[in-house]
């Protein structure tokens, strides 16, 4: 039964989905601030490479190592986040502009393709790895074991962000403050809160777990290092914030059916059945086409529940 093909690839979409996750919730968290990020598909990138670094150089116990990698690679993706929250907040740069500026910059052909041969990081496996772990022998329930128990760390901690993110937005003080730089920074800015604050902070953050869904690939996915290693994951990352209605909860429901969709290939690869994989290929680009249709759109704000604010620069003097 734990063999079917519908709970291999529903499996499966939970692993290939976990990265997605990630730079989705990261980038929920910019939007919410009015920030519009497309630069997510070059931090993943720049994430990936210095978490496999990491894991390459640092010495000592799996875990230590495993744990410094993963703050290597968050640290790389806000490092890259802070450029674009500087350029759109301070410098009042267009966000989408910058966003496509940043992800050339660091993405396959740029800094991060860099880093990987100049750090001489490509073709070798990675010393230490996130491997499934199964509580309490729980992988092997009919169905449901292998979909939700035996899965790596990285898989259950992005629950647990998910869940800490929905309520951070809805039930406390700061989560409320930046609902509503999204909603109107200039009402936000009458009640003391500090816009350029917020939408840097909640940038940085969400470049943070860009970094982190980057290093979901070089150290979990497919340990190793090579250019276009996310092949386009950050772009379905901006389209998922956009079908999840901007809510955590359904990030990670549409997460895992493109995790399950960019799966379905190998799955059926292993079973004797070719899909030609220009078609999944294809997959980051028209939704970034479609992403790009719906944000320029004025319903989009009205119907799907997106802060009015959103890619909007703030100017005070304005007011």
């Amino acid at each position: 039964m734990n063999n079917g093909i519908v709970v291999v690839v529903a499996a499966s979409g939970v692993l290939y989905g976990t990265p997605l996750l990630f730079a989705a919730l990261g980038e929920l968290l910019a939007e919410r601030s009015g920030v519009l990020n497309l630069g997510v598909e070059g931090m993943m990138l720049v994430g990936a490479v210095m978490g496999f670094w990491a894991v390459q150089r640092v010495h000592g116990g799996s875990a230590l190592v495993l744990t410094a990698a993963i703050f290597v690679a968050a640290l790389a993706g806000a490092a890259m986040a802070l450029i674009h929250a500087f350029l759109v907040v301070t410098l009042r740069a267009n966000q989408i502009v910058s966003g496509l500026a940043l992800t050339i910059f660091a993405g396959a052909v740029g800094l991060s393709s860099y880093l990987g041969n100049d750090l001489n990081l490509a073709d070798k496996p990675a010393k230490h790895a996130f491997d499934q772990i199964s509580p309490f022998g729980l992988q092997k329930l009919p169905v449901v074991g292998p979909i939700l128990f035996g899965q790596p760390l990285l898989v259950y901690i992005s629950w647990a962000c998910v869940i800490l993110i929905a309520l951070y937005l809805s039930r406390t003080r700061p989560g409320l403050n930046v609902r509503a730089v999204g909603e109107s920074p200039a009402a936000a800015d009458a009640m003391g809160i500090n816009v350029a604050r917020y939408r840097y902070a909640h940038t940085i953050v969400g470049g943070a777990f860009a970094g982190v869904g980057g290093a979901c690939f070089s150290l979990m996915i497919t340990p190793q290092w090579v250019d276009g290693l996310t092949q386009g994951a950050g772009w379905i990352a901006i389209a998922l914030v956009i079908f999840a209605f901007w809510r955590p909860e359904l990030c990670l429901v549409g997460a895992y059916f493109f995790g399950a969709f960019s799966a379905l290939p190998f799955t059926l690869q292993a079973r004797g059945v070719t899909i030609a994989p220009e078609l999944f290929q294809a997959l980051p680009y028209v939704a970034t086409v479609v992403v790009l249709v719906i944000v320029s759109m004025g319903w989009t704000k009205r119907g799907l529940g997106a802060p009015a604010a959103l890619g909007t620069p703030y100017v005070r003097e304005e007011l």
